[in-house]
């Protein structure tokens, strides 16, 4: 005997667990991202991933260093365009 599965099961599934958008991967485009989001309106939530994107760009950051100061970090060097 079949079970009924809900309308719409496979999707929710898919729309959950696979992304809907390529993840970027050069450093650049993780920053670009991440400044893209802060400018609409985002916090990012998880300063070790802030920090991680930083020392990909070449930066070098401190654990104790505030979020905020290190996407300023961030902004400046891709203005200097050093990624």
């Amino acid at each position: 005997m079949k079970t009924a599965r809900q309308p719409g099961l496979w999707a929710w599934l898919k729309a959950c667990l696979l992304p809907s958008r390529p993840i970027a991967s050069s450093e650049r485009q993780q920053a670009l991202a991440l400044i893209a989001a802060i400018d609409a309106g985002g916090l990012p939530l998880n300063p070790a991933r802030v920090n991680q994107i930083a020392r990909n760009l070449g930066l070098e950051v401190s654990r104790k260093a505030s979020v905020e100061h290190t996407v300023a970090r961030i902004r400046a060097a891709l203005a200097r365009g050093q990624a």
